[in-house]
C-alpha cells in the first residue's frame, strides 16, 4: 500500500496493491477509492466501477468480491490490507447511499446487527444501523440497503433481542442481535416518532388555531411530514382545517388547477397536503421581493375515469404532472406520498427518464430509486407534465391526457 498526498487539509490518498480477476484488469492492478467509484489500474488496462453498479460488496478468506452490473470483479493477495480495503471501499459506498437517501448530518445512535424486511418478499442479512430524526437507514454493503420513515410507522414490536417497525403500507422491518445498542436503538426511535408527531401537531395548528386536540391528534396520523389525504376526509375529521386548507391553496397559483380538478372529479376524492417550506431566505433580497410561502401545498386528482391522476404542486413555474394508475386510487396516491418524502420532495427524481437516470449528474438519484420500491412503482407511472401556458389551454390538454392522450 502506498500513502501520497499534499500539505495542509488535503485528504491523503491510499492506494492498494492486489492480484485481480476482473472484465477489463487482470493481474497486478493499483486500487483506489473515490466518492463515486473506485479504480482498478494495472498496467495497460484500468477499469473504474461506480457505485451506482455495484449490487454487493462481499469479504471472504481476505479476498475481496465486487459483484457490478459490469460483471465481478475479484482482489486477492492484499496480506494485511485486505481487510482495511473492504472496510474503505464499503465506507465510501455507504456514505453515497446515504446522499441518495437525503441523509445528512450525524446519527443519534449507530450500531450494527442483523436486519430482515418484509416488502412482498424478504431479504436478510448484516448491516450498518444507523437512527437520523425522521428516519432508521440500514446500510448493508449491498443493494438491500433502506430508509425506513418514521413518519410512516404505525407499529413497533420490542423483543428482548430485537425490534420490529411496522408501516401503514404493511411493509416491517426487523433489527436483532444489536448488543447492548438494543435499548438505545428502540428508545431513539420513539423519541423521534414522538417529536415528528409534536411537530405536525404544531404545523397542523398553524394551518388551523381552531383544532381541538382530538381532531389534531387524528389529522397528524393522516398526515405527517407532507402527505396527502383526501380533503372529504380532512374535512370530516375537521371541517374548519379543509376550510383552510382551501383558503391557503386560493391564495396560490395551484388556485385556477384546483378549481378545475374540482370541476372534473368528486371534490372529496382530491389529495391535499401541505409541508414546511425549507427554501433558504436570499440575505439580499430586495424590500418590494414576496418572502417565500410559509408552507408548500399540493395536490393529487383522480381522472373520472379512473385510470389517471394529476399531481399539482402551489408553486410558479411549476408544470402538472400526469401519472397513470394502476389499481385503487387510493393505493396509488400512499405510494405517491411515500416516493415524495422519500426524495425528500425532489419533483425531477419520479420525472426523469430512464436513460436520464444514468447520466453521472443523477447517480444519486439511480441510487436511491433502485434501493426504494414506492419511487420505482412511481416512476414507472408515469406519463408526462402538462406546462401552464395558459388555464384554458391547460384544462384542454388535462382533459385530453384523461381521455388517453398524450402528456409533454
Amino acid at each position: 500500500m502506498d500513502l501520497t498526498g499534499g500539505s495542509g487539509k488535503e485528504k491523503k490518498a491510499v492506494e492498494y496493491t492486489a492480484q485481480a480477476v476482473s472484465p477489463i484488469a487482470d493481474g497486478e492492478v493499483k486500487l483506489r477509492i473515490g466518492e463515486r467509484s473506485f479504480t482498478a489500474a494495472a498496467v495497460f488496462d484500468t477499469a473504474e466501477v461506480f457505485f451506482t453498479d455495484i449490487n454487493a460488496i462481499e469479504f471472504s478468506d481476505h479476498v475481496t468480491t465486487v459483484r457490478a452490473d459490469s460483471g465481478n470483479y475479484v482482489f486477492s493477495r492484499m496480506g494485511q490490507w485486505a481487510q482495511m480495503f473492504y472496510d474503505e471501499l464499503c465506507k465510501s459506498y455507504n456514505k453515497m447511499v446515504l446522499r441518495a437517501f437525503f441523509v445528512s448530518g450525524k446519527p443519534i445512535i449507530a450500531a450494527k446487527g442483523d436486519y430482515c424486511f418484509t416488502e412482498g418478499a424478504a431479504v436478510s442479512g448484516k448491516a450498518n444501523v444507523e437512527v437520523y430524526g425522521n428516519c432508521v437507514v440500514a446500510t448493508p454493503p449491498n443493494s438491500n440497503a433502506r430508509r425506513i420513515p418514521l413518519c410512516f410507522t404505525v407499529g413497533m414490536d420490542k423483543g428482548a433481542h430485537e425490534l420490529t417497525l411496522k408501516l401503514n403500507s404493511g411493509e416491517s422491518y426487523t433489527f436483532s442481535k444489536l448488543g447492548y445498542d438494543t435499548s438505545s436503538f428502540s428508545e431513539a426511535i420513539e423519541n423521534n416518532i414522538r417529536e415528528l408527531r409534536n411537530k405536525a401537531l404544531a404545523a397542523l395548528k398553524d394551518i388551523d388555531y381552531s383544532l381541538s386536540t382530538p381532531q389534531a391528534s387524528q389529522l397528524a396520523k393522516l398526515i405527517p411530514e407532507g402527505a396527502a389525504a383526501p380533503i372529504g376526509q380532512l374535512a370530516a375529521i375537521a371541517p374548519s382545517f379543509a376550510a383552510a386548507v382551501e383558503t391557503k391553496i386560493s391564495t396560490t397559483r395551484a388556485e385556477d388547477s384546483y378549481n378545475v380538478f374540482k370541476n372534473l372529479c368528486d371534490p372529496a376524492q382530491i389529495w391535499v397536503g401541505f409541508r414546511k417550506n425549507d427554501a433558504p431566505e436570499e440575505k439580499h433580497k430586495a424590500p418590494e421581493e414576496e418572502k417565500p410561502e410559509p408552507y408548500l401545498f399540493w395536490m393529487i386528482a383522480p381522472s373520472p375515469c379512473g385510470k389517471y391522476a394529476a399531481v399539482e404542486f402551489a408553486e410558479a413555474d411549476t408544470a402538472t404532472f400526469i401519472y397513470r394508475i394502476n389499481g385503487k386510487f387510493s393505493e396509488w396516491a400512499m405510494q405517491l406520498n411515500r416516493a415524495l418524502e422519500a426524495i425528500s420532495f425532489k419533483r425531477e427524481v419520479i420525472r426523469l427518464t430512464d436513460d436520464e437516470l444514468l447520466k453521472p449528474e443523477y447517480a444519486e438519484y439511480y441510487m436511491a430509486a433502485k434501493r426504494t420500491a414506492s419511487l420505482q412503482f412511481i416512476r414507472k407511472n408515469f406519463i408526462g407534465r402538462l406546462i401552464h401556458s395558459s388555464p384554458e389551454a391547460w384544462e384542454r390538454k388535462l382533459k385530453e391526457v384523461w381521455s388517453g392522450g398524450k402528456a409533454e
